[in-house]
């Protein structure tokens, strides 16, 4: 029993390794620290810039990932979207530019630049922010409402590969249901992505 014992453990530390949550990430229903981080336009952004929006997208994304980059015209179009609604997205890169030199703040500027971002594309400097979030892929999605409740954490629907063959579009249907006094269903879903580069 102690021999099995004992590899449950080793097995869970290491999966604990694999996937990191910090101990203080949010979970569904608390309210989420503000943030001041650089965008790629120089400028500091916060959610308290925004004082009459419905509610916030905050999404940790970044270059160099594949999930990432095949979300990004979605991301995109989200902004666009739901901006006019109220809905305010913000995107963190949450990456160490030393561990991956593709999401560098200046690789950063190019890359929104090309892609024509219409939000806020925002570098976490010192890795302080996605730890509260809990953050552990790009892409990850935090729903907050207007008073920074975490409504919903996720995926932002169940297609990685193809937008034209999304069954479920899990953070639009989680607005939807804000609109409408609901409770998201799902809260929760699993974010598919790269692993956050983190300095060893």
């Amino acid at each position: 029993m102690k021999i099995v014992s004992s590899l449950v453990l080793m097995f869970t530390f290491f999966i604990g390794l694999a996937n990191p949550v910090h101990p203080t990430a949010y979970k569904i229903g608390d309210i989420a620290t503000d943030f001041s981080l650089k965008s790629v336009d120089g400028k500091m952004y916060s959610m308290a810039d925004y004082k009459s929006a419905k509610g916030f997208i905050i999404v940790f994304t970044c270059n160099h990932c594949p999930f990432a980059k095949k979300y990004e015209d979605r991301i995109n179009d989200l902004a666009k979207k739901y901006k006019s609604k109220g809905y305010i997205l913000l995107a963190i890169n949450p990456n160490d530019p030393e561990v991956q030199p593709q999401d560098s703040f200046e690789l950063m500027q190019v890359r929104a630049k090309e892609k024509g971002f219409a939000f806020p594309y925002l570098l976490d400097e010192g890795q302080k922010i996605y730890p509260q979030y809990g953050a552990t892929k790009t892409p990850h999605v935090f729903l907050l409402d207007k008073n920074k409740v975490v409504k919903y954490i996720g995926a932002i629907d169940d297609n990685v590969d193809s937008a034209a063959d999304v069954k479920e579009k899990y953070l639009e249907n989680a607005i939807a249901a804000l609109e409408s006094g609901k409770t998201p269903s799902p809260e929760i879903t699993k974010a598919i992505g790269c692993s956050i580069k983190v300095k060893k």
